[in-house]
């Protein structure tokens, strides 16, 4: 996980050194729903032309809940939108792609692609994409709202494990996802 976190943070870095040549605004937002369920996040948006944005959020939790509880998790979700009127503001389309690692156990996750997470631990990686419908509130100068909802497809690549800390490897497969591939509630901060 550690080169994934290096690469992201590497692209983001070179998104915001790039954006002093592009065309208009960056912001810089969190996803308060990950906020909630204790799932640090950042995400950078710069802006490309009048109508077009480059979104890439950051998903990072290195950390167990609990003795029995677990969502390590290293996400990377970059999503190229399309605005009906002007760029940070009102309504959008997005096509995204996504991809991470996970180690999960002890969690009932709606629309996983796990039905007994409950039961046993996963751990693997995803790769995938989608498209996604979103809105945007002006709350101030510089502060914005933003609501995205998105479907998609994720190949999911895994190992099941018998329990949470110990137990022999059960399985080792992959599953297709279609579904629910994103969903933000981001506030976000405008330069």
């Amino acid at each position: 996980m550690n080169m994934v976190i290096r690469r992201t943070l590497f692209v983001l870095m070179c998104l915001l050194a790039s954006s002093l040549y592009m065309y208009g605004q960056i912001a810089v937002k969190t996803n308060v729903a990950m906020d909630a369920v204790a799932i640090p996040n950042l995400g950078v948006e710069v802006g490309l032309s009048k109508k077009l944005t480059l979104d890439v959020p950051m998903y990072y939790n290195p950390w167990k809940y609990s003795d029995s509880k677990m969502l390590k998790l290293a996400m990377l979700q970059p999503e190229l939108r399309y605005w009906l009127c002007d760029k940070f503001n009102g309504h959008f389309f997005g096509a995204h792609l996504m991809g991470g690692a996970y180690h999960t156990t002890g969690i009932d996750l709606p629309f996983s692609p796990f039905d007994d997470l409950k039961d046993f631990r996963y751990k693997g990686q995803f790769y995938g994409g989608g498209i996604s419908y979103g809105y945007q509130f002006v709350l101030g100068r510089h502060w914005n709202l933003g609501a995205t909802i998105g479907i998609g497809y994720a190949y999911v690549r895994y190992k099941k494990y018998e329990c949470e800390e110990c137990g022999d490897m059960v399985e080792k497969s992959h599953k297709n996802y279609f579904g629910p591939t994103k969903a933000a509630l981001n506030l976000i901060y405008i330069f």
